[in-house]
């Protein structure tokens, strides 16, 4: 604690001090216990962490959350009060050698492969790869899944956002209020930011992570006031410092000035909502931008604000925009431009019709495409779409009110050097066992064409090479491809004990995203009926996935 303040997470090397060895579910440890007591602890064991199904109805996902899982295994250590608090969760008949095994349990004998945070990813391919004794990633099961869960899916959400706004757009990040908790608040506005959302409302994110912070102010603010009077400091001084004006009265007469070019009438505009801005103007006369649907958005809102940028402007400042939180935001943009160029054009100053319009108001990915397509119907004829510059996005991005869970799981795929495998009925949940490699196979235009799993012991895939591949469980989908470039997509990322890779900044994990999936197909990223991208198997692992198949498959008798 330094002034009260809690620095724990401050630098890029610490973990989120909530992150730690019993943030776990209990079975984990009663595993360990059967494990330990029956000698298996230390059978080296393979286990895959993978999803089986892309979020949101769509085709592709955003990998993230590795970084805080290494981290997590780097500082794996049990306390001793956590070790007292277990003895107290367990039976009393539990071996007292059993938590002198759990104190000193540490993660150097755990190695660590994965795909590169902020990859795009998709189902079956193991995200990571652990190998290490049975006992000890088995434990670690629960801790990585959360960590990995939420962050791949409101990255994948705001990913969404991204492609439904467009590369054009600006889009915000609102959500702390709304959020599943404190944690829940700071992982949304990290991971939405690597998901390619440009900056945060929280405060303690931007700190933590780096994040660009925006806001404005509530309708509160403009609530709070009643006239000008209440204004005890009404005076600013120019941009240049060369003079001083009296921003209450320049505004009103600006407001006057406004009325015909507009067609408004002064004194329907509120007069509380007036001061207000001007309150808000002198405070940040740089960063002028306001909350204009607290009473009226075309009648009160935008000739208040227009009359105190006017104002603003005689002192050689430049206003930033408008937010829009209610209404028919797609015909309110169009008529607020429309103005605004009728500003820029009766005063030649061309920078007021591009002032910034900011859209909030409960917004998801499907408001914006349909405000993409809306037509709005002028007095001059129809307007295409929208002028909103920006959005403002909580509670749909930061809850992923459209999906609330990924679903990712943690499969054992080796144990003692013998593959494993899980049946079921339902063909989707059964595992592919051993280790596996992966690699993702481009065509000539450079977009991905197929990501391809196959045995360690197989010859890596060559570029230029044509190689099989074959769905992992429907024998007639196969395909021959000759790939233009091949991209593994593992790394080793933890080795005895250590982090083995530089771990990228949150920028280059954002622009590692985009990069990625500039490489994805537009026909796998569309938001209605996206086709599926293929994960397929070499010829080698799909005959081995099906005779272990076969093996463990019980085979019934008819009498």
């Amino acid at each position: 604690m330094e002034n009260g303040v809690n620095n724990k997470l401050e630098t890029n090397k610490d973990q989120n001090g909530v992150i730690q060895p019993l943030l776990t579910d209990l079975y984990e440890i009663t595993m360990a216990y059967a494990y330990w007591k029956s000698g298996k602890h230390n059978e080296p064991a393979v286990f895959d962490l993978l999803f089986r199904k892309n979020p949101f109805q769509g085709e592709f996902t955003v990998f993230a959350g590795l970084e805080e899982c290494l981290k997590f295994l780097r500082n794996f250590h049990y306390s001793s009060a956590d070790i007292d608090y277990i003895r107290r969760v367990l039976p009393e008949t539990t071996e007292e050698a059993f938590y002198d095994y759990l104190a000193n349990l540490d993660t150097k004998d755990v190695t660590v492969y994965a795909i590169d945070e902020g990859m795009v990813v998709f189902p079956k391919v193991p995200l990571i790869r652990l190998e290490g004794p049975l006992s000890v990633v088995q434990i670690l099961e629960t801790t990585l899944l959360n960590l990995v869960n939420y962050a791949s899916l409101v990255a994948t959400n705001a990913a969404r956002f991204r492609l439904a706004a467009g590369p054009d757009k600006i889009l915000l990040e609102f959500g702390l209020r709304r959020a599943q908790g404190p944690d829940g608040g700071l992982s949304a506005s990290r991971y939405c930011y690597i998901g390619g959302f440009d900056g945060t409302s929280n405060l303690l994110a931007g700190k933590l992570f780096g994040i660009p912070v925006k806001g404005t102010h509530a309708h509160a603010f403009v609530n709070s006031y009643n006239s000008l009077e209440e204004l005890t400091n009404k005076e600013l001084r120019s941009k240049d410092g060369t003079k001083t004006l009296d921003l209450a009265i320049e505004s009103v007469k600006w407001r006057d000035k406004l009325a015909p070019i507009l067609t408004y009438l002064p004194s329907e505009a509120s007069a509380g909502e007036l001061a207000a801005f001007v309150s808000y103007a002198i405070a940040f006369p740089s960063g002028f931008l306001c909350l204009v649907d607290t009473y009226d958005v075309l009648k009160s809102g935008i000739p208040n604000f227009c009359a105190v940028a006017m104002a603003l402007n005689e002192l050689g400042y430049r206003a930033t925009g408008i937010r829009l939180d209610s209404g028919d935001l797609a015909y309110l943009s169009v008529r607020v431009r429309h103005m605004f160029e009728r500003i820029a054009t009766e005063y030649d100053i061309p920078w007021f019709c591009k002032l910034m319009i900011v859209a909030s108001n409960d917004i998801n990915e499907d408001t914006i495409h349909s405000l993409n397509h809306q037509e709005v119907v002028m007095s001059s004829g129809f307007f295409q779409g929208h002028s909103i510059d920006s959005f403002g996005i909580g509670t749909h991005l930061v809850t992923c009110q459209k999906q609330p869970a990924l679903g990712c799981v943690y499969k054992l795929a080796e144990v003692n050097h013998q593959p494993r495998i899980k049946l079921s009925e339902d063909i989707d949940k059964i595992t592919m066992p051993g280790r596996k490699d992966a690699y993702r196979l481009y065509g000539t235009d450079g977009n991905a064409l197929v990501d391809l799993l196959l045995k360690p012991d197989e010859p890596p895939v060559a570029k230029g090479k044509r190689v099989l591949c074959r769905h992992p469980y429907q024998e007639a989908k196969r395909a021959y491809v000759i790939p233009a470039k091949v991209e593994a997509l593992y790394k080793c990322y933890f080795k005895d004990g250590e982090i083995c890779q530089t771990l990228p900044s949150l920028d280059e994990i954002r622009s590692r995203m985009q990069e990625s999936l500039m490489t994805i197909r537009m026909d796998h990223k569309r938001a209605l009926n996206p086709t599926p991208y293929k994960v397929s198997v070499t010829d080698q692992l799909y005959s081995f996935i099906h005779d272990l198949w076969l093996a463990n498959a019980p085979i019934g008798e008819l009498s």
